[in-house]
């Protein structure tokens, strides 16, 4: 019988003790019985390791391997074996530390592989993506199997980048080469590429998963053998949105080709296939020509189950075909004719009876900690408080990415919020590409002669310019002139966001935003949310998103909604006997209308509680209450929801705090707790059962399609060879 070996990180600190590493690369054969060993590497002075065997089942590991992960409190991983599967462990001191590291590779949602002699790319098959997701009620569990197979005559190094939600708390990945399952456990960043380059050097089969963006996931697969099948097996968990009356769950299938403006630190290079980045700097996406297909289909199945009735399902984006397991559960498949992954997936589901209340999902690990996750709704009055004047201001997106179809969609609903302004409102147009610049020195009454004058300037031939997208630009002309005393800005900023500096991005609202409120609308079929949720959640406003084939109007109808009424400020909660701690955001943003906002945190209570939300309404002090049963429902996700929630609250204050240092360290030590993929750490795992066989390899990838919608002749850039 043969066994699998996997490498596992459990503490934090740097890699040490090199000579153990090596000698389980070289196939060490020692079976791992329930005793653990401890090993020192008194040479270097460095760090103890251990082999343990503590097989603890995790729940909900993925279900074609018989390992799995998870992490429990302060223990760190706990890894369940088979009978020929062996582990090893290696165990590290907390005080360590490990620098990070820059993860320089090519592609994204392809295959790619690199060697030393040639940058140039070939297409390798990408058979088929498989998507099986589970809904319970506003949290969803994810598992995700991308099937490649390599049909050359040598073997490869693979380069695997595609995109996830940018909320997904990734806690588990396998790799199965053959019949060999390669698990990947968390490690720090640099330090887990240091063992994956040990191990493919050796002749290893080794996997390394980094995250390039909190929405672009890279995999390293070293030494796959000619004719080998490889699936690859992730699990994520996320939250869903709550969309004007529609719960919401997306998942992309193709990350759109982003600008760099100059001096990105780490930029996202769109080329053609085979092509290079200039500098050789940055993560390179291969694109296929509008007259190429890979060949690459995906399938998607979702089994939702809303604890109520539900009243309908929609998908804007795609044809599904949807059936009744109960009156409170639905499954949908995504119809079989609609399998080409270029833009998002995105599923909509209504409960029945119209009245959403708070909802709060709790869980406890082993040592009674508690975690809870609640949906916190905007109270019924907002929505029936009169509407105030207003300044306004409409920021379109006018880069070469927004040609044809983008575009057409910014144009109408700008035109429709245009002329359904109020007789009291100021506005403002502005346009940005390369450069950015506005229709009016200053905002002006929204009267028929200047609506008229904004309408000819965005009807005009010369309004649409193309070029690059200096994001910043915009942020900036849209917030830096004075305020209306008398009127409270609101900017309506219209973007595919696909621009590679989004940290930079995000750190410019913090800092020009002053008493304004932004609102993003992400237009296309593949936008990229991360940028424009953060923009949303920066902006103290609200997100919203245009499809191609969506009605314009009804989606400026919905942003009016939200604006014209006041929405609950200066929020504060007063938790009692909830006995709530370590709350994320830690800032908590405005609600408004039909706009719930996702919190998490941790608790100590028990049994019945009632909380207070204390705001402000229309310049009125209100107070909600809302009664919660801290036992009544249960998530088993709800720590890696939490400890995704906290990484992500602590990376925003790191766009515009001066000494990130501490905010690094905790994302980092977070990460490391509860076993996640985060900017400081990876994913790593080495099957010494064999060397593989050769000692070079080819290079190969499978390019992706540009999202539906978009250009390829205004977006990629040129071949470099």
């Amino acid at each position: 019988m043969q066994r699998k070996h996997v490498i596992a990180g459990i503490s934090a600190g740097a890699l040490a003790g090199v000579g153990i590493l090596l000698a389980a690369l070289a196939g060490c054969e020692q079976a791992i019985t329930s005793q653990s060993r401890a090993l020192s590497s008194s040479a270097t002075g460095a760090s103890n390791m251990a082999l343990m065997s503590e097989p603890i089942t995790a729940p909900g590991s993925i279900g074609k391997t018989a390992t799995s992960l998870t992490t429990t409190g302060g223990r760190g991983p706990v890894i369940a074996t088979a009978a020929n599967e062996e582990i090893w462990v290696i165990q590290r001191p907390a005080d360590e530390q490990a620098a990070d590291a820059k993860n320089d590779v090519p592609g994204t949602g392809s295959l790619l592989k690199r060697d030393t002699t040639t940058n140039t790319t070939i297409p390798i098959p990408l058979k088929h993506t498989d998507v099986s997701a589970s809904i319970t009620g506003y949290i969803a569990s994810v598992d995700v199997k991308q099937q490649f197979q390599n049909p050359f005559s040598e073997k490869i190094e693979a380069v695997y980048v595609f995109p996830l939600p940018h909320n997904a708390a990734v806690n588990e990945f396998v790799m199965t080469v053959g019949d060999r399952h390669i698990h990947g456990l968390i490690r720090e960043k640099a330090e887990a590429q240091r063992i994956y380059n040990e191990a493919k050097n050796q002749g290893y089969v080794a996997s390394l998963m980094t995250q390039q963006r909190p929405n672009i996931f890279t995999q390293s697969v070293a030494n796959i053998e000619p004719g080998k099948t490889i699936d690859i097996d992730i699990r994520y968990f996320n939250t869903l949105t709550y969309v004007d009356g529609w719960y919401e769950w997306v998942f992309p299938m193709v990350v759109g080709p982003r600008y760099n403006p100059a001096g990105s630190a780490d930029p996202i290079v769109p080329t053609p296939r085979g092509g290079v980045a200039a500098d050789g700097h940055g993560t390179v996406i291969p694109y296929l020509a509008p007259n190429e297909r890979s060949g690459h289909d995906i399938a998607v199945n979702v089994s939702v189950d809303a604890g109520v009735g539900i009243e309908d399902v929609a998908c804007p984006s795609h044809q599904i075909v949807v059936s009744d397991a109960s009156p409170t559960v639905k499954k949908v498949k995504l119809n079989e004719a609609d399998s080409i992954p270029n833009r998002d997936f995105i599923l909509r589901y209504k409960v029945a009876g119209g009245k959403i209340k708070t909802g709060i999902f709790t869980q406890r690990d082993e040592k009674g900690n508690g975690y809870f996750a609640m949906m916190l709704f905007p109270p019924a009055v907002v929505g029936d408080l009169p509407r105030q004047p207003m300044e306004m201001v409409f920021t379109l997106d006018v880069s070469g990415s927004q040609s044809g179809q983008p575009f057409a969609q910014e144009k109408a609903a700008t035109i429709y919020a245009l002329q359904h302004m109020g007789p009291k409102d100021m506005f403002q147009v502005v346009r940005f590409g390369y450069d950015a610049d506005r229709l009016f020195p200053t905002p002006q009454p929204a009267d028929q002669a200047r609506v008229s004058q904004a309408l000819q300037w965005i009807n005009g031939s010369g309004f649409f310019t193309g070029g690059g997208t200096e994001l910043i630009k915009g942020v900036d002309a849209s917030l830096d002139f004075p305020p209306d005393r008398d009127r409270l800005r609101f900017v309506c900023f219209m973007t595919d966001g696909f621009i590679g500096n989004e940290a930079e991005a995000l750190g410019e609202i913090h800092n020009h935003l002053g008493a304004s409120r932004l609102f993003s609308l992400g237009v296309g079929s593949s936008t990229n949310r991360f940028l424009l949720d953060g923009m949303a959640k920066m902006g103290r406003g609200a997100v919203a998103y245009l499809a191609l084939n969506d009605d314009a109007g009804k989606t400026m109808d919905q942003f009016y909604s939200r604006i014209s009424h006041p929405a609950l400020t200066n929020v504060s909660i007063d938790y009692g006997t909830m006995g709530a701690t370590n709350v994320y955001p830690t800032e908590l943003p405005d609600l408004f209308v039909g706009r719930p906002v996702i919190i998490a945190g941790r608790f100590t209570g028990s049994g019945m509680t009632t909380i207070h939300v204390h705001g402000k309404c229309g310049g009125q002090d209100c107070d909600i209450a809302v009664p919660i049963d801290l036992d009544a429902a249960h998530h088993p996700a709800l720590p890696a929801v939490w400890a995704r929630a906290k990484i992500a609250d602590l990376s925003d204050r790191a766009t515009y705090e001066q000494d990130a240092a501490q905010l690094t360290s905790e994302i980092r030590e977070t990460a490391l707790k509860y076993g996640l993929m985060s900017q400081f750490t990876s994913f790593v795992a080495v099957d010494d059962s064999h060397v593989t066989a050769g000692d070079h390899g080819v290079t190969v990838g499978v390019t992706v399609p540009v999202p539906e919608g978009v250009r390829y002749d205004t977006t990629v850039t040129p071949r470099r060879e």
